[in-house]
This record gives structure tokens, sequence and C-alpha cells, in this order.
């Protein structure tokens, strides 16, 4: 450890290390009054009031043991467990529910270079090995007093503070350029996608989806948890259905006898799965490597020789597509698109020749859109791992 650091515990650098209110609140919401502050406000060391949650300044003051100091650290007990945010100046006088409230010491520490701590990755971890809890885990006032914290004088801690503050807006501000380019690069080939469908070419016909397939049915629906194995053949849902692509993340299995028994919704290479329930509309071409499968609650499209699957693949996933689909979802309960509408659906189909070249150019333009989506995650990984390294090092007095 740094010259000058000391460790330190939690509870003997704090006046008060108290919770918020923790009484049901179901009836003590108004639409006006003093601000009342959630877990879900407090995040990755910010504050940020939504403006929903208030309470009447009675019940504030009647709760005076967790009203709030500007410079408090609030540190959430449950849920997103451990995140922390210091206390604003408009924030003085509020109240707060289900977290942890903290008033530092002032000649000791400070609530920024504290919360920072909360966010480092050591104390993250640490987090996970003090919580209490089997159903609801959270943290209790007594775990979190005896937290030990590395501590330098507070001059230096401010110093700590200033690098960190800079060095994470500067990293805010690069995060958000690169989801910015990666929302863009996703908008190019969804603008691309509906380019296509959009257009009225030369031999393009009008077709309702009946009348270009052998047969649209439905994949098994019914209870299917008990039916499920460690191993056998892939039993694909909704989830296992992305734009374009089949995923096998998460998929499950089921037997050979009962894959034989549901004859209708067996799956082969060429069909077309669409996803009904959820993101209705969202569909994939089963892979020649997947020779064998079956699912629950997709629509099973077989084509015939006049469309292409991957073009029909691609006009589902298109806006005009999602749209058209949108306008076909039926069922008050949970919104799901039915086989029925899948037969009604009118596509505007050009001859195959020029499905094939359409197809060739969504692939590679896809195929670029997937290139420098890549970048932009890998750029947003790199700047995640830089800021963990960053408070990495200013706890072990490396910065």
């Amino acid at each position: 450890m740094k010259t000058g650091w000391e460790i330190k515990r939690l509870g003997d650098i704090v006046v008060r290390l108290t919770n918020g209110y923790v009484g049901p609140t179901r009836d003590i919401y108004l639409e006006s009054g003093v601000p009342y502050l959630l877990a879900r406000h407090v995040k990755n060391n910010q504050l940020t009031f939504d403006g929903k949650t208030f309470i009447s300044d009675e019940f504030n003051h009647k709760n005076k043991k967790s009203m709030l100091k500007a410079g408090d650290v609030l540190l959430v007990q449950s849920g997103h467990i451990g995140h922390s945010a210091v206390v604003t100046d408009e924030h003085e006088g509020h109240n707060c529910h289900a977290m942890i409230v903290i008033t530092p010491i002032k000649d000791m520490v400070s609530g920024h270079f504290l919360s920072l701590f909360f966010n480092s990755p050591e104390m993250q971890s640490g987090f996970e090995n003090i919580r209490s809890g089997s159903t609801v885990p959270h943290l209790t006032c007594k775990e979190v007093k005896e937290i030990a914290v590395p501590l330098p004088p507070l001059p230096e801690q401010q110093r700590i503070v200033g690098i960190l503050d800079e060095a994470f807006e500067g990293i805010a501000t690069a995060k958000a350029n690169a989801e910015k380019n990666l929302l863009n690069a996703r908008a190019l080939f969804d603008s691309h996608l509906q380019s296509v469908f959009t257009q009225r070419g030369e031999g393009w016909v009008d077709q309702q989806l009946s009348s270009l397939c052998h047969e649209i049915t439905v994949g098994h629906v019914g209870s299917m948890a008990s039916k499920y194995k460690e191993s056998g053949v892939p039993f694909l849902r909704s989830q296992n259905i992305r734009p374009f692509a089949v995923s096998l993340d998460n998929v499950v299995f089921i037997d050979e006898e009962f894959h034989i028994s549901l004859k209708k919704s067996r799956l082969r290479p060429g069909d077309l799965a669409i996803v009904r329930t959820g993101y209705p509309g969202t569909a994939a071409v089963i892979p020649p490597d997947l020779p064998d499968s079956n699912c629950s609650d997709l629509v099973i499209v077989r084509p015939s020789k006049e469309v292409n699957p991957h073009f029909l693949a691609a006009f589902f996933n298109s806006a005009f597509g999602k749209q058209l689909v949108l306008g076909k979802i039926v069922g008050a309960a949970q919104k799901h698109f039915n086989v029925t509408a899948a037969k009604e659906v009118m596509l505007h189909v050009p001859p195959m020749p020029e499905q094939l070249d359409i197809i060739n150019r969504i692939d590679l333009f896809r195929e670029e859109t997937q290139h420098l989506e890549s970048i932009y995650q890998q750029k947003l990984a790199a700047l995640d791992a830089l800021k963990k390294s960053l408070l990495d090092q200013a706890f072990t007095g490396a910065l």
C-alpha cells in the first residue's frame, strides 16, 4: 500500500450509516411533493431522479432518520447491489427507499471518494460476498459497516476524485460517440433493407404468402417444461430466432421419441421460422447445419420454388415487413402473429434471378454492417475495461 494510506473500517469513518425507509410504499406516493429517491435512480456513480416518485412533507419529516444531506452517499441494497452515488445539493432534505444512507466524517473521507470506491471492481465483487438472503439478496447495515476502506489523506482523495472525474467524462463522451456510430450502422442497414421492399421493379408481382408456399404451420403450442432434456434434438423457441440467424445460445433439447411425435412442428433446412410472440415477425432460415430440429410458438413457412426463403427472411426483417406484421398481430392478452395472419401477408415479389441478386446484395451489406458493429462493440468493451482499470489503480495507490 502507498505510504500515508490506511485501512479503515467503514463504520469508523462515517457519522451515520442507516437504512432508508423500508416500510410499505403502496399508499405513500403523490403526483407532486417531496422527491423520493429509489434504487433505480442510482447507478454507476450517478444519481438521476426521474421526477416520478414524490411523498408528502409530513411523511418526509416523519422519517428524519433517513432524510438526506448534500454529500451523503446512497448505496443500493438490493437489485443492482452496490451501485452508489453522492447526494447533490438539489436533494438536500429529501428521503429515500431501500438504500443505505451514509454520511461521511468530512475531515476524514470525501463522499465522492467513497462512492467511487464502492463502484471499483474489487468492491463490486466484495458486495457479492457480503450480501444476505437467498430469496432476495440484499446488503445490511451491519455488513456494510465492516467494509475495509483503503484511505489516503483527504488531499490525496480529492486528487484521485479529480483525475477519475476528468477521465470518466472523456470515457462517457467516447462511449456516447461509439454507441451513436453503432446505431448509425444499424440504421444504415435497416434503411437499405427498407428500400428493397418499397420499390416497384419491372416484373414484380403482388402475391399472398400462402400462394408462394407449400405449407404454413405453427410450432408446438403447449406446456414443455417437463419434456426438456440435457441433450437430444434441438428445440427452438422465440429467443433462438434472431434477424437472419438461428442462435443456439440457451437452446433446449427434447428426446427423439417426443420429436417424432411432434410431426407438425419439425423443422428442416430451408424452412423459414418466424417469431409469433415477443418480437413478432423476426425471421431466420433454418441452416443446413441444423438438419434435425423442432420448435414451439414459431410460424413455420415452407416456400415453393417461386420464392427464396432468404428473400422472405429479408422481407420479414425489414421495417416494411415489421410494419405489415404489426398490423396483422392478434390476441388481446399477449400479442402474437398467427398462421392465418401469415397466410394473408401480401408481398411484392420479383423474378427469381432478381431475388438472388437482392439476397447477395443484402448479405454483402449485412456483412459490412456486422464488421462495423464489431468494431464499435470492441471500442465500448475497451472503454469499460479502461474505466475498471482506472478504478482498480485508484484504490491500490497506483494512480
